[in-house]
């Protein structure tokens, strides 16, 4: 058994959970980063949704690839398995990533995909409508809003721009306390 690869893109890139031998921004082609899954866990309620990243359908998404040692490997996985599947609102896939190195590998990582069919799976919602779902939620995680300004906070440390995440983040940073 060899080393695999674990995609991140939202709070993964910022609290991955486990240990990892190399990490390295990566590109995925043909789904994106948005906030379209309906938290009822994590930064929200049944009751009072927050909203959460997932990968979407179409574009491409810039994140991090975390390298994780073979012996590591089925602790990892059901780590990620316990933490991101806990509604089954995720698809677990791997997926052909580009790691942004000096060789530019093409790798196959576990990534986890927004499941269109569930009904946590929330779909494109305009700006205003992410902020009245984002502000003042909270789950076992946490505040949505930290959650969204942490997630941005660590995009811009790696030059991704997201406009629609800065546009939330802008309006929620007073309400949110970065992760250190």
């Amino acid at each position: 058994m060899s080393d695999f690869w674990v995609f991140g893109y939202g709070s993964l890139m910022w609290r991955p959970g486990f240990s990892y031998v190399e990490a390295v921004t990566a590109h995925l082609a043909g789904l994106h980063r948005a906030l379209c899954v309906y938290s009822w866990v994590h930064r929200g309620t049944r009751e009072r949704p927050g909203l959460v990243l997932g990968l979407d359908r179409g574009g491409s998404c810039k994140g991090i690839a975390y390298r994780v040692a073979a012996k590591e490997r089925d602790g990892v996985i059901a780590y990620l398995r316990e933490r991101e599947l806990v509604t089954s609102v995720y698809l677990e896939t791997w997926r052909r990533i580009r790691l942004e190195r000096e060789d530019a590998a093409n790798v196959h990582s576990l990534t986890f995909v927004a499941d269109r069919n569930h009904q946590q799976y929330a779909g494109r919602l305009g700006r205003e409508k992410l902020l009245e779902y984002v502000r003042g939620r909270r789950g076992q995680s946490g505040a949505n809003s930290e959650y969204v300004v942490n997630t941005v906070r660590h995009l811009r440390e790696l030059a991704i721009h997201d406009a629609a995440l800065e546009w939330l983040a802008d309006r929620l940073k007073d309400e949110a306390t970065p992760a250190q």
